[in-house]
């Protein structure tokens, strides 16, 4: 057996599964590309298991987690459909019409989480932005860069923005927090170790978290006070894809702006002085 063909595999697997890791293989086999776009809590939600049964599927699987699972299985699929990543689905496209279709792409991602936007929760982030002491962003791997870019825009607004790189020192961060603070984790999944533990000790040091994610139910919107969904489905051998990126800066352009509109004249004074500040370095 083709150790490529993860189908196969589950197949094979299965007398070995309990009751509830079958009703998970089951709808895995019945749904193998829809999977590929759920969070762990969509696919536990839609097999009538909790969050645990699909973990202990993936492990009876022999596998780390989650994430693990929906490579396996992609890779399974673009093995026995001869299909890739999307850039390998365009190899055949002439210069114009690959640039076409990632211009589309990038529109598409920003269009979805548009009309994802809850004006309300909008309203609410913005005034946990207003009342916070400190603002920590926070974010692992691609959604890092992310982060990093949210905590360089608001950085010409106010002082009072950070964003810690490095997953131990973001912990040692959160547990410090207090009810003044402002936790802002970036994460497409919802679903990595380092963003959960985060949310978790923030939200037992009393402070305020906001995530910006792809799904409105995961591990990490469990600690949240107010989630912003971006758009985009990203397949995972997508990971880290423009078109998720892309949606997740609009989100953060947004919240700039909307500051900025309401604070206009700190904002405004600020934004002078830290122009300035560089006005130098330029030639």
């Amino acid at each position: 057996m083709s150790k490529d063909n993860f189908v196969l595999q589950i197949k094979a697997s299965y007398n070995q599964f309990t009751r509830a890791e079958k009703k998970v293989a089951d709808y895995v086999l019945d749904n193998q590309e829809k999977v590929l776009y759920m969070s762990i809590t969509d696919l536990a939600d839609a097999c009538e298991v909790g969050d645990a049964s699909v973990y202990r599927f993936c492990r009876t699987m022999k596998l780390q987690g989650y994430q693990e699972f929906k490579m396996k299985l992609s890779l399974s699929q673009a093995a026995s459909e001869g299909f890739g990543t999307e850039a390998g689905r365009g190899r055949e496209d002439s210069f114009g019409a690959m640039a076409q279709r990632i211009m589309e792409q990038h529109i598409s991602a920003i269009r979805e989480t548009y009309m994802l936007l809850e004006r309300e929760t909008f309203s609410k982030v913005i005034s946990m932005f207003e009342a916070a002491g400190r603002i920590h962003f926070f974010g692992i791997g691609d959604s890092l860069l992310t982060a990093e870019e949210a905590r360089n825009k608001f950085l010409r607004l106010t002082n009072k923005v950070s964003c810690i790189t490095d997953p131990h020192m973001q912990s040692m961060a959160a547990s410090l927090c207090t009810q003044d603070d402002l936790i802002i984790i970036i994460s497409y999944s919802g679903a990595t170790k380092d963003n959960i533990h985060v949310a978790k000790l923030a939200k037992e040091a009393g402070a305020k978290i906001v995530c910006i994610t792809h799904f409105r139910k995961s591990p990490l919107t469990e600690y949240c006070d107010a989630v912003l969904l971006c758009g985009s489905n990203e397949a995972p051998l997508e990971g880290g894809s423009m078109k998720a990126k892309m949606s997740q800066l609009y989100l953060v352009d947004m919240l700039y702006q909307e500051y900025y509109e309401r604070n206009f004249e700190e904002c405004k004074r600020n934004n002078e002085i830290t122009s300035r500040s560089v006005v130098e370095k330029l030639f």
